[in-house]
């Protein structure tokens, strides 16, 4: 720092191409590679292209996000993380970008595949896990996109209007939880405004919430051509704007300081962030490193086999790969496989499996195949009848059809967002027609969000929701079909009936500018359940080839306000006749809250693998904060006392066990202002009695059964102007201050 010139800070603010930082040559500071994506590195080759699209190195594709979460499998995120480290290392990148932890307030926004889950929870602890694996091979990460980034739809210069509690309950938590667990090298701010602020220059997302409440220690940098006004981003804790930007983020630093709107000591801030992360960098940066692509492939068909989630089975599955009878595989992704979604997180595998060669490959009964669509119809474009007829030809006379059906690589992408929620029409068209002429009929789904099934799921005598399952989904699926494994994903998003059914419905993705998020706190299965909605699919659905009971649950309240506690158990058992695994979710629904609490939210789960006959207790402690939420009056996260209701089970709406606590509280005093109402006043263990005082007689009125709810629905400092009331408006600052303890 003390040898640098200013010339020289400013330039270490931003990129020198691409994909690298800057480096200072005179004093030796070398730049390091940074790169997409979270789900498989995406590293260009020599000179990349103007945006960073083009082909990339060979590397291990795991399943996008949004399969991944569907195993609601901490342990197993971080064993990907560190072949993901491990990869970086071989290619000498020196920080991942990602994973993306933004919320799912819609399905239809095109980048959903690359987030987690519609829960911040639930998110927030994979997160943490793939972060904790990367970064304990040296290689850093890059939580994204902070904040509010929920939409495809003018995500570079939309504003986000949310309220605090909405943010600090729903869209902030899983960026709190990844940076107080497991402290990412590096943030990346989004390209989005959040109440009329770009990200890459609010002060109070990068600094006074990211930095001083949750303790982050590392560099921001700013998504690919976030920045707006580079001087205000420094000022506001932005370290680094990615990529380099032609010498114009430079030239506003040094206006900044020019004009005396910014010190070189606020510069200093971010240049030492830089170096800082420079120094953790290097050590894992040494040449000639390896990694072993036959285990990585290996453990990304581990992944792909538990993100899948099995929706419906009637028994079809799992199939007996040696019996008789001819198998119709059909659909054109069976043999092309869809299995990563489309932009800055797409990866060259290292390999690719396809189902139809896997399902062969694993049976010895007949497999036939017939295309039955086209990979990527045009607009409109219904069913190929020729492709139908051969379709319907290889299923007649089949024991069971196995049907691939998806949504096209176009439909959902980085840069935009999907129109709808359906399959194309022509897939629907053809499984009404194999139906027609086959008793039995799996369906294999490939899609990177929610897709509405209501329409055609009655056709289907099983449906396997397979997400996008990276580059070993195709054998991975056969595995499940032929039950060398069972199932075991858990839905991370709810499968709505219909759009219009969303929360987000009629305010998503805006106009004007401004998207306004009127749905508050619910989001997902909060929405679903609160409102008591019909859905699909709910929240932590997927069956398995085994059963599970829940017994025995206990909970034990202890300590009181912030010092709180829950302890709960209970025993899970495996009732069936095959080994398998069941994810445990434990839901909290308040019963005696004071402001308006969503119906039920997840507070814990757990992953239990069991063989037939085996039980396992199942322990978790919940927090003050796991009940709490956040005050807007008190401005801090708090916790009412009374009774809540813990409930245990399979899914948001599959609750096996129920057990009510009394948890005691803080004390949660209201603060007062002058605009306070009179009856808010009057409610105040210290206030109250003053007022009453004060108002002698008059106090009469405010307690009159026909007109005093009205009255105490006034600001005090409102009823100190009518004439006579015998409380001064002058004094009402000081007894404020009494009350609030600040007298």
């Amino acid at each position: 720092m003390a040898q640098l010139t200013l010339e020289e800070k400013v330039s270490l603010a931003s990129g020198s191409d691409f994909w690298h930082t800057q480096g200072v040559e005179r004093l030796g500071v070398p730049a390091v590679m940074v790169t997409d994506g979270p789900h498989g590195l995406r590293k260009q080759a020599g000179e990349s292209d103007h945006v960073g699209l083009n082909d990339s190195v060979p590397a291990t594709c795991f399943p996008p996000a949004a399969g991944l979460a569907s195993t609601w499998d901490p342990d197993l995120l971080r064993r990907v993380g560190a072949a993901l480290g491990d990869e970086c290392r071989a290619e000498q990148v020196a920080v991942l970008l990602g994973p993306g932890v933004n919320m799912k307030r819609s399905p239809l926004c095109g980048r959903n595949f690359e987030y987690f889950s519609e829960d911040p929870l639930l998110a927030g602890e994979l997160a943490a896990a793939l972060v904790q694996g990367v970064q304990s091979r040296g290689v850093g990460t890059s939580l994204k996109h902070f904040a509010a980034n929920n939409q495809e739809t003018e995500r570079m210069s939309v504003s986000a209007e949310v309220d605090e509690r909405t943010l600090r309950e729903i869209y902030l938590p899983a960026f709190e939880r990844v940076v107080t667990q497991a402290q990412p090298w590096t943030v990346m701010c989004s390209y989005n405004k959040v109440n009329g602020v770009y990200a890459s220059q609010d002060p109070w997302l990068l600094t006074q919430v990211l930095r001083e409440e949750w303790g982050f220690a590392g560099l921001v940098v700013s998504d690919w051509g976030a920045v707006d006004e580079r001087w205000r981003g420094v000022a506001a804790g932005l370290d680094l704007e990615m990529p380099a930007s032609g010498g114009s983020g430079d030239a506003s630093i040094r206006a900044g300081l020019d004009a005396g709107d910014l010190t070189e000591a606020q510069l200093d801030v971010v240049v030492r962030r830089n170096l800082e992360l420079l120094a953790k960098a290097l050590p894992a940066m040494a040449p000639g490193q390896t990694f072993d692509a036959d285990a990585h492939h290996a453990l990304a068909r581990e992944a792909a086999r538990q993100s899948a989630v099995l929706l419906t089975n009637d028994g079809v599955l799992p199939l007996d790969p040696s019996a008789g009878g001819r198998v119709a595989v059909i659909g054109e992704m069976a043999r092309s496989p869809r299995y990563q979604g489309a932009g800055s997180s797409q990866v060259s595998p290292t390999r690719l499996d396809d189902a139809l060669t896997a399902l062969r490959a694993g049976t010895s009964r007949e497999v036939v195949f017939a295309a039955g669509y086209v990979a990527e119809p045009a607009a409109g474009e219904g069913a190929d009848d020729a492709l139908v007829a051969e379709a319907v030809g290889a299923a007649r006379g089949a024991e069971v059809a196995v049907l691939f059906l998806g949504l096209p690589a176009s439909w959902e992408s980085e840069g935009y967002d999907r129109e709808h929620l359906d399959l194309p029409g022509g897939q629907v068209a053809l499984l009404e027609a194999v139906r027609g002429v086959c008793d039995r009929v799996v369906v294999v789904l490939s899609n990177g969000s929610a897709v509405a099934v209501d329409g055609w799921a009655h056709h289907a005598d099983a449906l396997l929701e397979g997400w996008l399952l990276g580059q070993a989904g195709g054998a991975a699926t056969a595995d499940l079909i032929y039950g060398a494994v069972s199932p075991s994903g858990r839905l991370a998003e709810t499968v709505p009936v219909r759009i219009e059914d969303t929360p987000a419905y009629g305010a998503f993705p805006g106009d004007s500018g401004v998207v306004r998020y009127r749905e508050g706190l619910l989001i997902g299965y909060r929405w679903y359940d609160t409102r008591r909605a019909p859905v699909s699919f709910p929240f932590g659905h997927g069956l398995t080839y085994t059963t599970f009971a829940h017994t025995d649950l206990a909970v034990r309240a202890t300590g009181a306000g912030q010092d709180a506690r829950v302890a709960v158990t209970l025993t899970v058992t495996n009732t069936g006749d095959r080994a398998g695994a069941e994810v445990v979710q434990v839901y909290a629904a308040p019963q005696d809250a004071g402001v308006f609490r969503p119906e039920q939210e997840l507070v814990g789960f757990a992953r239990v693998e069991l063989e037939p006959g085996a039980a396992q207790k199942f322990s978790l402690t919940l927090s003050a904060r796991d009940l709490g939420h956040w005050s807007e009056v008190h401005r801090r996260w708090v916790l009412e006392g009374g009774r809540y209701e813990v409930r245990v089970g399979a899914s948001s709406r599959d609750v096996r066990q129920r057990a009510v606590v009394d948890v005691e509280g803080e004390d949660l005093v209201p603060l007062l202002t002058p605009q306070s109402e009179a009856g808010t006043w009057l409610e105040h263990p210290v206030a109250g009695p003053d007022l009453r005082g004060r108002l002698g007689d008059a106090a009469a009125m405010l307690d009159d059964p026909q007109h005093g709810r009205m009255m105490r629905a006034i600001p005090l400092v409102r009823l100190t102007r009518f004439p006579g009331f015998p409380v001064d408006e002058g004094d009402l600052p000081a007894l404020a201050d009494a009350a609030n303890g600040a007298g």
